[in-house]
């Protein structure tokens, strides 16, 4: 496997990453959101958001890029939209189809953890689609499943389980440990 490098986007990435957006929500909810509705997922669409999420705030946005520089995953974190219990939440995180399994979907998360704990948030949520197998990613890397969602996308009404991490400097702590860091 080559070289993949964890980074900050940047705004010539909004292009990549609207275009595995869509290709990630297109093969994850296959059979749990309407087909339909996944058609008419827009690349441009998409991308015309995302460049306004990096201008706004580059450093919420993670990468994963190879040595190329092809964008094989992305994430996103910020201020918890609903920080009663919460400070931080993790908005997105994809990984390309053919690149899952390797790794980078963990990397990615810990990149996103160490941005909320600069930004000052000590704990996460991440909401995950009930039916999205994804969830079980998030169980083996500590998340607990803390609550239950629902709401409605593309006219389908879906539940979503969220899962939290309350100690997030805690956390990557002890994964710069099991990635065999030294201790400080």
């Amino acid at each position: 496997m080559s070289e993949i490098a964890i980074r900050a986007a940047r705004p010539g990435d909004a292009r990549g990453i609207a275009r595995l957006d869509v290709e990630t929500w297109r093969a994850t909810y296959a059979g749990i959101l309407a087909t339909p509705f996944l058609v008419g997922l827009s690349a441009q669409r998409r991308e015309v958001g995302w460049a306004s999420v990096i201008e706004r705030e580059p450093r919420d946005v993670r990468v994963a890029v190879d040595g190329d520089g092809e964008i094989l995953g992305f994430g996103s974190c910020g201020r918890s939209r609903d920080a009663r219990e919460f400070a931080g939440e993790v908005f997105t995180l994809y990984i390309a189809p053919d690149w899952q399994n390797r790794g980078i979907g963990r990397q990615l998360l810990l990149a996103l953890f160490a941005r909320l704990v600069a930004q000052g948030c000590a704990s996460a949520i991440i909401w995950v689609l009930r039916d999205n197998p994804a969830r079980f990613f998030y169980q083996r890397l500590g998340g607990r499943e803390v609550r239950h969602r629902g709401f409605v996308v593309g006219g389908k009404r879906i539940e979503a389980a969220g899962y939290a991490w309350r100690d997030l400097p805690r956390f990557l702590e002890t994964a710069a440990r099991a990635d065999g860091a030294p201790e400080p």
